[in-house]
């Protein structure tokens, strides 16, 4: 008999790779599933095996969320709907290319399903949820948000944009019911690296499985963690790191120039 539900769970991005693993970890401690991919084949197929293996009440929805009409159709789902009780914004895609090699359409592709669909996404539920007093919010960003240099420099810096969004949404939400936990993985061995370029990082010795990554990232959700970063093997490195930017920010209220930016000093320069 199929214990009582958690709430829907609406994944997107989870026909494959962290997605499912999320699909299947979620519907194992009891949530109820909103499957959102583009490949309904594959969604069917996972909608199937998990309602056997685990009795939940499982739908799919295919939809490409770079589609204008397809995302407002989840965003009304996620506003109207009042069994969704989590969203996971996984979907997303990755490039290795530079900018002298990356196809401008490709980045702006990227931009809008990286950036434009989880923020759209994250508005639709968010007041939904602040109404009901609870919900939760797991947008996946990347360790390349923080080490921006390693991979593509729009596909690092969308993810620098999901770790800043959610602590704006983590300052907005606190105190009204809803949790905003942002995961930042590192190279994970998912099909991700085929659609960027460099299938050869899944066999890296350094690449975490998706069902590794998904399992500790649920752990950090359990500990009430704001930021979980699964590969990052000393929680105090985080810590410290994000106490200094926080204090860094006071000191940029000073209504004059340093003096190191002062003619003189130019001058000296030259």
């Amino acid at each position: 008999m199929t214990s009582s539900s958690k709430g829907f769970a609406l994944i997107t991005g989870a026909s494959a790779g962290i997605g499912a693993i999320y699909a299947d970890r979620l519907a194992k401690r009891g949530f109820d599933l909103i499957l959102v991919a583009r490949n309904q084949t594959r969604l069917t197929a996972l909608a199937e095996r998990l309602t056997q293996e685990t009795g939940r009440s499982i739908e799919t929805v295919a939809a490409d969320l770079s589609d204008k009409a397809a995302l407002a159709t989840i965003e009304t789902l996620l506003r109207e709907d009042p069994r969704i009780t989590m969203l996971v914004n996984n979907a997303g895609v990755g490039s290795v290319a530079s900018v002298l090699d990356g196809d401008i359409d490709s980045m702006e592709s990227m931009i809008n399903l990286n950036i434009t669909a989880l923020t759209r996404l994250t508005y639709a539920v968010a007041p939904a949820f602040v109404a009901r007093g609870s919900g939760t919010i797991i947008n996946i960003s990347s360790v390349v948000g923080i080490a921006v240099e390693l991979l593509n420099g729009v596909y690092s810096a969308s993810k620098s944009y999901v770790l800043s969004f959610g602590h704006a949404l983590q300052r907005d939400l606190a105190g009204k019911g809803v949790r905003v936990q942002t995961v930042l993985p590192a190279a994970t061995a998912t099909e991700f690296w085929d659609v960027a370029g460099y299938a050869k990082q899944k066999e890296a010795a350094s690449t975490m499985t998706a069902d590794d990554l998904v399992d500790a990232a649920l752990v950090g959700l359990d500990q009430g963690e704001l930021v979980t970063i699964p590969t990052l093997q000393d929680g105090d490195d985080w810590t410290k790191w994000e106490a200094d930017r926080r204090a860094l920010a006071p000191r940029f209220a000073n209504a004059t120039a340093a003096s190191r930016y002062t003619s003189k000093n130019v001058a000296t320069a030259r």
